[in-house]
């Protein structure tokens, strides 16, 4: 048997004429950015989220600089966020010009701990920027408690958090705004780059509107410095299509985590622990052992592929060499990234995939 770690193909095939008819009529107009896909997928997946706003842009990345900037976060600010993540969280706060104070995560859920945030608080702190990583959302409450008390912004990390829920809402409705990532493999993925920006506040959302264009709100009237980060028509053709099946989706991988729980129990893995409150939409399903790996090459050679998110925290990552940290500084973090292993999730693997790695495991540990 031989199992990616994901199958776009799969996903692609019973929409390919949807697609590329929608494809085509975008090319019939030439009319490329910023068009009726672009601000039909805004409003629809605002709604999807739960948010009064939406804003397309080009990737996940520039969607958190986007924020970071409309709220008037530069040089001289601080941001509190995680090691254990993608760079992108920590380059967008950089690249505003700010500079990201790290805390440790939970050892159990692999996120945020939110006991450590207020140690860090400084008087050059503006925000805090939460990782919803894997698809399960940071303990949101006592982080907005701690905020709310010393004046704090609160920005998600949604990137990989499509239709995940904390005590009923979900991600991207609970701070001041929220960054989403359209990248390919993503529970909602583009051909290629796209982003989302989510939030409750008009004002708010009207700059961020204007900083994706130039800073421009009219042509060639520029009101700000902005970039060029808009979400592009044949992209949002993509993930139109998509969208009305991303519940469903995550409903899936729900069932397909849910069975790999059951396969494991009974093996030396630490399968993923979820915070109460929580419903996740398992973006990634990420397994721990210390024989890690060795246990990817093993499931490597039985044709099973995975993969390992991330494997260098970013407090170690040479480009951070700058922040002035060292090994040690976030021992969990630390111990976490070494152990730590993400088996093949998407919505369209079948369940004797699922068990065919599940006993693949079984037998590396005998």
């Amino acid at each position: 048997m031989n199992i990616q770690f994901v199958d776009l193909r799969k996903q692609y095939a019973p929409f390919k004429k949807e697609i590329l008819s929608g494809i085509e009529k975008v090319l019939d107009g030439m009319h490329l950015f910023l068009g009726e896909n672009v601000q039909a997928l805004e409003k629809e997946f605002a709604q999807f989220c739960g948010a009064e706003h939406g804003i397309g842009v080009s990737d996940g990345t520039t969607a958190l600089h986007i924020i970071l900037r409309a709220l008037d976060i530069g040089p001289g600010d601080e941001v509190i966020t995680v090691s254990h993540t993608f760079i992108a969280t920590a380059e967008a706060i950089i690249l505003a010009g700010a500079k990201p104070v790290f805390v440790d995560i939970d050892p159990y859920t692999y996120l945020m701990d939110v006991s450590q945030i207020e140690a860090k608080i400084t008087p050059r702190t503006k925000a805090i920027l939460p990782v919803h990583l894997y698809g399960q959302t940071v303990d949101m409450d006592p982080l907005l408690d701690i905020a709310s008390r010393h004046g704090l912004r609160v920005i998600e990390d949604a990137c990989q958090a499509h239709g995940s829920e904390y005590k009923g809402r979900k991600a991207g409705t609970i701070g001041d705004a929220a960054g989403f990532s359209f990248y390919y493999s993503k529970n909602l993925g583009a051909y290629g780059e796209g982003g989302f920006i989510s939030t409750n506040n008009s004002e708010l959302a009207n700059k961020m509107r204007m900083l994706r264009d130039h800073g421009s709100g009219a042509r060639y009237h520029h009101d700000l410095i902005g970039l060029n980060a808009r979400l592009d028509e044949i992209q949002a053709v993509v993930l139109r299509a998509k969208l009305p099946h991303l519940a469903n989706w995550n409903d899936l991988r729900r069932s397909h985590a849910q069975m790999y729980n059951d396969l494991l129990k009974d093996t030396p893995v630490k399968t993923p622990s979820v915070l109460a409150g929580a419903n996740p939409v398992y973006h990634l399903y990420v397994i721990s052992t210390p024989k890690r790996d060795e246990l990817q090459a093993y499931l490597k050679e039985q044709g099973i592929f995975t993969g390992i998110h991330y494997p260098i925290p970013i407090h170690l990552q040479k480009a951070m060499g700058f922040l002035g940290y060292r090994n040690g500084d976030f021992q969990t973090t630390e111990e976490v990234t070494g152990k730590i292993l993400s088996l093949p999730m998407y919505a369209e693997l079948a369940d004797d995939e699922i068990a065919y790695v599940a006993e693949s495991i079984k037998k590396f540990f005998g």
